[in-house]
């Protein structure tokens, strides 16, 4: 397996590079992913190994070149650096979850610290997936491919308006938007996912293992941590008081259900 801590700078051949252009020449490239990291090397990596599955692939070593990129050609996928020289990878994630037309943007967090801390902290400022370094080209392609595929299928229905009515909140399945009383919450796209599939299943109780493969997908790498940090950060939005829950209750030891008796 290769991981991305090689030091090795010379793997570029001109083979590698026909593989590539080729792929380009006969129609195979596919989304555009932006790579915002100030390690040249992991880069250069990064953007060999992905241009080789098709993908075109943009990279920049500040936060702000980043978000000059998104701002002004939002890719279809964002690989972004924790630890970087101006901007912290959690402040470009606050910016870009803030503005149109980056907001439904999916961002792939890395981090070379492997606190259980920064994988939260990424996950509550709206990150989708985080990966910790050195990791495998394999589990990062892997998550690339996964992260693109639910976001495409989301793009592709844009029929069958259907609205959803829970209380005072509203979902509309159309257009993939929540509001509470009228007014609109921003919500993340998984933040969306997981309202949605709670809501459906009014209350039933949902084990954590349940909703992590329904909402991230059964070739999600993580663990059920991450559906506790999005619930918490769900009841922020919707709930009248989040430290006193009355729609999504917790079920201790086994998950969480959505719990609307009506009016």
């Amino acid at each position: 397996m290769q991981y991305l801590n090689v030091k090795n700078k010379n793997w570029q051949t001109a083979l590698d590079y026909n593989i590539i252009f080729s792929r380009e020449a006969i129609g195979l490239s596919k989304d555009r992913i932006l790579v915002i990291d100030d390690e040249v090397h992991i880069l250069e990596l990064i953007k060999y190994n992905l241009e080789k599955e098709g993908y075109r692939v943009t990279i920049c070593e500040t936060g702000e070149e980043g978000l000059v990129k998104i701002k002004n050609n939002p890719p279809d996928l964002l690989i972004l650096d924790l630890m970087l020289p101006d901007i912290n990878g959690l402040e470009i994630c606050k910016k870009i979850r803030e503005e149109d037309p980056a907001a439904g943007l999916p961002v792939i967090m890395l981090t070379a610290r492997g606190k259980e801390i920064d994988k939260v902290l990424g996950l509550e400022v709206g990150a989708d997936d985080y990966l910790t370094k050195p990791f495998g080209i394999r589990e990062l392609t892997a998550r690339v491919k996964a992260l693109l595929r639910r976001s495409s299928q989301k793009k592709r229905n844009p029929g069958n308006v259907d609205i959803i009515h829970v209380g005072d909140l509203t979902i509309d399945t159309g257009a993939y938007r929540v509001y509470k009383n009228g007014a609109e919450i921003d919500l993340t796209g998984k933040e969306y996912e997981l309202l949605k599939t709670m809501v459906l299943n009014n209350g039933k109780i949902l084990t954590r293992d349940f909703l992590l493969n329904r909402v991230w997908g059964y070739d999600y790498y993580g663990d059920t941590r991450t559906v506790d940090v999005h619930v918490r950060h769900l009841r922020k939005k919707i709930e009248d008081d989040d430290r006193k829950p009355k729609l999504i209750q917790t079920a201790r030891g086994i998950g969480y259900s959505f719990c609307y008796k009506g009016d």
